[in-house]
């Protein structure tokens, strides 16, 4: 490189580095300038978020996932006064919020929670010193339909077993779904059927990035409501809550049945901030509005790519902009 070229390039990092309008964050792929100013362009979208733009995180692909939603996510937690000192999420699934607010340390910490026994297994595992056996049994695993049968066919006797159980039932049967009746992927994407979702090396990937920034989270196998109650109280504490949606949880968890009202009481109780994304209809609405929480509509694609909307609540939205739907 010219030497006078190298030094405009310092000069310019130099400026950067002082600025109060930008920061610099790494994550898995390096390093990350990000303009933070008040004045920096908000995701005012009129259409879904394209979630190929977003850095996909998670092991799963997990029906009614919140990829699409991490601009909203980051511009909520940028607009406080503060960095919250926890983020929450008490029904994690997937745990894009979770794992986006981690790697780019948009809280000081992130604790998420997670009842259904499968998908606990496997964060357990990442989060707990076994994420590289993990990452070796994904790149291993020769996927057939007589291994695969295998492997969900028989109970696991270990956590680890479990987790791995777990993702590969994720990752070959319709949609992602892990409820029981559920069935293998037949045609799937490009007629490649069970390989329509099987990346080794990609989860294998994320999983071990996971494991790099293990402290920055805290995973918890347990009841949503509990998770609540402990940390109700803390001003500095984010909540982000994305439950069971009330049309089509039976048929897409296993874990499905939740107080919504008790819900929307305990969130309207909590001393932190709080958003929460819901399905659009009257009757989660009508909980909002009797609970003093604000909403607005934003644009998303289901996963049959049609354009529907999906409701955020919070006690504050006057960062998202007017025109999002």
């Amino acid at each position: 490189m010219p030497e006078r070229v190298a030094d405009q390039l310092l000069d310019i990092a130099r400026r950067l580095d002082s600025s109060p309008d930008y920061r610099l964050h790494e994550d898995e792929n390096g390093f990350v300038l990000e303009l933070i100013s008040e004045r920096r362009v908000c995701y005012t979208l009129e259409k879904p978020v394209n979630v190929a733009s977003v850095p996909q995180r998670s092991p799963f692909r997990y029906p009614g996932g919140k990829t699409w939603l991490v601009p909203y996510i980051r511009d909520w937690l940028r607009s406080a006064n503060s960095r919250p000192a926890r983020l929450l999420e008490p029904f994690a699934g997937g745990g894009i919020v979770s794992l986006t607010v981690a790697f780019e340390r948009l809280a000081r910490h992130v604790i998420f929670g997670e009842m259904d026994e499968g998908v606990a297994a496997v964060w357990r595992v990442i989060l707990n010193g076994q994420a590289d056996w993990l990452a070796k049994q994904l790149l291993s695993f020769e996927l057939t339909h007589e291994k695969v049968s295998a492997v969900l066919g028989r109970p696991a006797t270990e956590l680890r077993e479990k987790a791995f159980q777990t993702i590969l039932r994720n990752r070959v049967q319709r949609g992602g779904i892990m409820a029981a009746g559920a069935g293998l992927v037949k045609t799937g994407e490009n007629g490649r059927g069970l390989n329509s979702r099987w990346y080794p090396q990609t989860l294998a990937q994320r999983i071990r990035a996971i494991n790099r920034i293990k402290d920055r989270l805290s995973f918890v196998h347990g009841d949503g409501f509990k998770l609540i109650d402990e940390h109700k109280a803390e001003s500095d504490a984010a909540f982000y809550i994305d439950p069971p949606y009330t049309l089509a949880a039976r048929r897409l968890y296993t874990v499905w049945q939740i107080d919504h009202r008790r819900l929307f009481a305990d969130m309207a109780a909590c001393k932190g901030d709080v958003l929460m994304s819901y399905d659009n209809t009257v009757e989660i609405a009508r909980l909002a509005k009797e609970y003093g929480f604000q909403t607005r509509a934003i644009a998303m694609k289901n996963t049959h790519h049609a354009k529907v909307t999906e409701l955020l609540i919070g006690k504050n939205l006057s960062w998202v902009p007017e025109n999002v739907v």
